[in-house]
């Protein structure tokens, strides 16, 4: 699917993930999938600054007995684990992903930009 950097879009992207787990039978990794694409995407969006027409595409697939996410975008600015102060509102993200995941990088994709991906399995944690 591909999205708009427009917040709105984030809501559209969760309920398509959902679809899929409900149809690969991975309902037990909605909570944490819907957080971690909300984290992605949301990222590709305030940070991915691109020309208009470049949108933000993601992908689902399963893989075993969990899920790929991806999300890529046209910006080549890699993601950065940051380390907020206690009292920061933002820059948790991929804390969060981090924690959420069995793994999660990111890689070159095909056209310019970037992919960030993460694998969540139900067999985990």
């Amino acid at each position: 699917m591909r999205w708009s950097r427009h917040p709105r879009c984030v809501s559209l992207a969760r309920a398509e993930l959902r679809t899929a787990l409900a149809g690969w039978g991975l309902l037990v990794l909605e909570e944490a999938a819907v957080l971690v694409l909300s984290e992605l995407l949301t990222n590709a969006g305030q940070h991915a600054r691109v020309s208009p027409g470049r949108e933000i595409e993601t992908r689902f697939r399963p893989v075993g007995d969990g899920v790929r996410i991806e999300v890529h975008d046209a910006s080549t600015v890699l993601p950065e684990e940051r380390r907020p102060e206690y009292d920061e509102c933002g820059g948790r993200g991929l804390i969060l992903v981090d924690a959420l995941t069995d793994c999660w990088g990111y890689g070159e994709r095909s056209g310019p930009g970037k992919m960030v991906w993460a694998e969540l399995r139900a067999g985990s944690g």
